[in-house]
């Protein structure tokens, strides 16, 4: 278990979700750029202001599910930060006015620290596995979990604007 300082309103859970594992998932491949500790921007919009070379690469046995997607084509990428804490249950962020519980937040502290991305494809190479992205808001290396295409007839709510 992650023994941090809690900041002030935050509740920690009383175990490891990671001991308490009821699936396994297999990592397809990883995120590059130019993100490290330190240095990652909290979202896709500040990834997107400050730019940079972003992009993913797939393990060769996946590489044939790159079928059917191209450059221009808008995916969401799920991805694995693995070394946020995964006992918080309620959080203090400082853009919030007070504690705010983990499925309300983006955070990637969570009891998965599964975490999401809607991107376009720059490129694509299927042969290499590599895909050059509009940007990403995770550490060089990060393990990608899956890949799904963005569909705006299903992803867009009726009533949004």
């Amino acid at each position: 278990m992650t023994l941090q300082k809690a900041r002030p309103g935050e509740i920690a859970l009383g175990f490891d979700p990671g001991q308490r594992a009821e699936a396994a998932l297999v990592f397809i491949g990883h995120i590059t750029s130019p993100w490290s500790r330190g240095s990652c921007p909290k979202n896709l919009r500040e990834a997107r202001e400050r730019g940079g070379a972003f992009g993913l690469t797939l393990l060769p046995d996946y590489r044939a599910g790159l079928q059917g997607l191209a450059a221009g084509d808008r995916i969401v990428v799920l991805y694995w930060t693995g070394q946020a804490r995964r006992d918080l249950i309620v959080q203090s962020p400082g853009h919030r006015p007070g504690p705010t519980g983990v499925f309300a937040l983006r955070s990637p502290a969570r009891p998965n620290p599964i975490a999401l991305a809607v991107v376009t494809i720059l490129a694509l190479d299927a042969a290499s596995g590599t895909l050059a992205l509009d940007a990403i808001d995770a550490f060089d290396g990060t393990p990608v979990l899956d890949i799904k295409p963005w569909l705006p007839s299903v992803d867009i709510l009726p009533a949004a604007t």
